[in-house]
């Protein structure tokens, strides 16, 4: 059941960002609007990340899930009923924007730190895996697609709004029959929790992440890559695919679409295997060395390496993607997973609007080439030099995770 309404969500989220696009269109927006309408949801999402792992370790990770999907039914709904009278505002688009942003804070903490109250230590890498296959498959694929097809059918684009309620509606039904989470040995916090403090919370979090150097470092790494990495490929690979390979848009999405199918292969791979023994030292290697082919896609003419490229990247991103959320519900404590969890989404996700910032200025004094060889260098170079500094064979070989 909770899988299945997982599913449906990010259906709907891969929906809404074609529908969120033509509907501010169709309300007489440009690139301007748009971009609001987009930073609201950012901002959505990261002004509410780490208050929402706070809540996931305080309260019952399945109360918060039936909230958050009945939440976003109601800003869904919202938009829907006001494209039957007319254009949708702008304002409006914003606002459901932000809220559909927040929402997502709230879930995914929630959804981790559930994870390992209802299976077995055993399943979760598949479990992972799994939901790491299906994200891509539908947010990147099929959700964007069937948009386009509802899109073109309908008088207006919000129109379209109505087959995503239905799909939140169908989540929040199913969330309905998860049952309550099963009795465990935990410290009982949930009864101190009414006695702390937020920020009690928040330092224990953190505190528990700086003495903790394989969590610390994979942090820093990824804000690292993140930085070097999103805004080359979010702004400046669309304009080298117009430059070398036409203006088709189609040549574009087909390279997202590479991309996509990779992270779903990978995802499958390694959710059919064992975690391995080297759970560390895979994931940070895979990781460095699935960004070495960025490097071809900033030099190359030729579209059917590009593609291939794109697809390698997408491949190892999500295989040590996998085996780090596996890693996260394995090792860290289940009564501040939530947090841990949170902190995680935001830092990985907080340089992402400064690296599409900085991209777009950087490529008028840089040459792209240069860019897209810096994008893939440093996080491989930089891979080694966190399995050292963390001591990350030592500590895999010290806390092993034999199923």
């Amino acid at each position: 059941m909770l899988f299945s309404a997982v599913v449906l969500s990010i259906f709907g989220a891969g929906m809404w960002a074609v529908v969120m696009v033509y509907t501010v269109i169709d309300s007489g927006g440009g690139p301007v609007e748009l971009s609001i309408v987009a930073a609201a949801n950012a901002v959505g999402l990261l002004a509410c990340a780490i208050p929402g792992g706070i809540l996931a370790d305080r309260v019952s990770r399945r109360l918060i899930l039936r909230t958050v999907e009945l939440v976003n039914l109601a800003a869904i709904t919202s938009v829907a009923i006001a494209g039957m009278l007319g254009p949708v505002s702008i304002p409006h688009l914003t606002i459901a924007a932000f809220v559909l942003g927040a929402s997502a804070g709230f879930f995914f903490p929630a959804y981790s730190a559930i994870l390992p109250r209802i299976l077995p230590p055993a399943q979760l890498l598949a479990a992972n895996g799994l939901e790491g296959a299906i994200r891509p498959a539908l947010q990147q694929a099929a959700g964007p697609a069937v948009a386009g097809l509802v899109v073109a059918a309908v008088v207006a684009p919000a129109h379209a709004a109505w087959v995503i309620v239905g799909a939140h509606a169908l989540a929040f039904v199913l969330l309905l029959f998860v049952h309550p989470e099963p009795a465990t040995d935990d410290p009982p916090d949930h009864e101190a929790s009414s006695t702390r403090s937020v920020f009690h919370d928040l330092r224990e979090a953190v505190a528990f992440t700086v003495r903790t150097p394989w969590l610390l470092w994979t942090l820093l790494y990824a804000t690292v890559w993140v930085l070097v990495w999103m805004g080359p490929e979010e702004v400046l690979l669309p304009f080298i695919t117009r430059e070398r390979v036409g203006d088709d848009p189609r040549w574009f999405g087909f390279l997202l679409a590479a991309y996509g199918l990779g992270g779903v292969l990978g995802s499958i791979v390694v959710s059919s295997l064992r975690l391995p023994r080297r759970y560390l030292t895979v994931m940070i290697s895979v990781w460095g060395f699935s960004t070495l082919p960025f490097i071809v896609v900033g030099f190359t003419d030729l579209y059917w390496l590009m593609v291939l490229s794109l697809f390698a990247v997408g491949f190892g991103f999500s295989y040590g993607n996998v085996i780090w959320g596996t890693l996260l519900q394995r090792r860290v404590p289940r009564h501040m997973l939530g947090r841990i969890s949170s902190l995680d989404f935001f830092v990985s996700l907080a340089l992402m609007p400064v690296s599409m910032a900085l991209a777009g200025p950087l490529a008028q004094v840089v040459p792209i080439p240069i860019i897209f060889l810096a994008a893939g260098l440093i996080p491989f170079l930089l891979s080694f030099l966190v399995l050292r500094i963390a001591r990350m064979p030592r500590d895999e070989l010290a806390h092993p995770l034999g199923d």
